[in-house]
């Protein structure tokens, strides 16, 4: 008796969103982090309290009161800020550069998931641990100095939105990077002067003309400004265009990485 003729196989369906195919992607990069925890969640408290120790001890006394808040109390909502951007940017950024080197970058590019999926799962996996980064130096540094609540929404705005902006950010570079060479020059010539010239360390009120309007340009500032606002209750800049400039700056740089993944840009031979 024949057997019956096997019938040819059927493409799965993922619907208009492949959900499962983006929520694996997105777990993977969290996982990847989680997995070293030591290195991605706990360093970067030691390093922010070193901070604060050194400019506590070097200027804690000296330093006049910044909005009517001391010093201290006024750079603590700026180092949490600045540690959760750059993990958020070291997340994605190492993530694609290590896929790329070592050749797995097919991984990323042969799943049935679009530009438009890859990009958000990769994000926010950045935004993941930039939250996460936040919320622990958050609790070690409340235990040398207090910390106000002034506004949830513009905590939580500024610090989902900032993580954002560095985990695009660093998809880009990765992305455009060939070498980890390029990915320094990225990090040492792009993030960190734009974070160390944000305001992280001081009001840029104080600041000459010159340097004022450059740090107004800065959309690193305004991410940074807010989400001071929210603890202290005093920004150097309009809020409602902090607002604005940071969430058109996070547009931009989703359409940009979602163009370049899109094309395949330095990703397919």
């Amino acid at each position: 008796m024949s057997q019956p003729a096997a019938l040819p196989p059927v493409p799965r369906s993922y619907g208009a969103v492949n959900w499962l195919g983006a929520r694996t992607l997105f777990l993977k990069e969290v996982r990847r982090f989680l997995k070293v925890h030591f290195q991605t969640v706990m360093a970067p408290v030691v390093t922010t309290l070193l901070f604060l120790a050194v400019f506590a001890l070097a200027l804690g006394r000296v330093a006049a009161d910044v909005g009517g808040v001391p010093f201290v109390e006024f750079l603590t909502p700026g180092l949490i800020m600045m540690a959760m951007v750059q993990n958020a940017f070291a997340n994605t950024s190492s993530s694609i550069i290590i896929a790329k080197v070592q050749g797995n970058i097919v991984d990323l590019l042969m799943p049935p998931l679009s530009a438009a999926e890859q990009t958000a799962a990769v994000a926010l996996g950045g935004v993941a641990r930039g939250l996460l980064v936040g919320v622990v130096v958050g609790l070690a540094m409340s235990l040398f100095v207090r910390i106000h609540l002034h506004s949830a929404f513009f905590i939580i705005f500024h610090a989902a939105m900032g993580s954002l902006m560095l985990s695009l950010l660093g998809m880009i570079g990765g992305i455009w990077a060939d070498k980890f060479d390029h990915m320094a020059a990225v990090t040492n010539f792009v993030v960190t002067p734009l974070s160390f010239l944000s305001g992280t360390f001081y009001s840029i009120e104080r600041l000459p003309e010159g340097f004022h309007l450059f740090a107004l340009a800065n959309p690193f500032f305004y991410m940074i400004d807010g989400f001071r606002y929210g603890f202290i209750g005093h920004a150097d800049g309009p809020l409602g265009v902090g607002v604005a400039v940071v969430a058109l700056a996070d547009l931009g740089l989703l359409l940009l990485t979602w163009r370049m993944l899109a094309t395949g840009y330095k990703l397919k031979a």
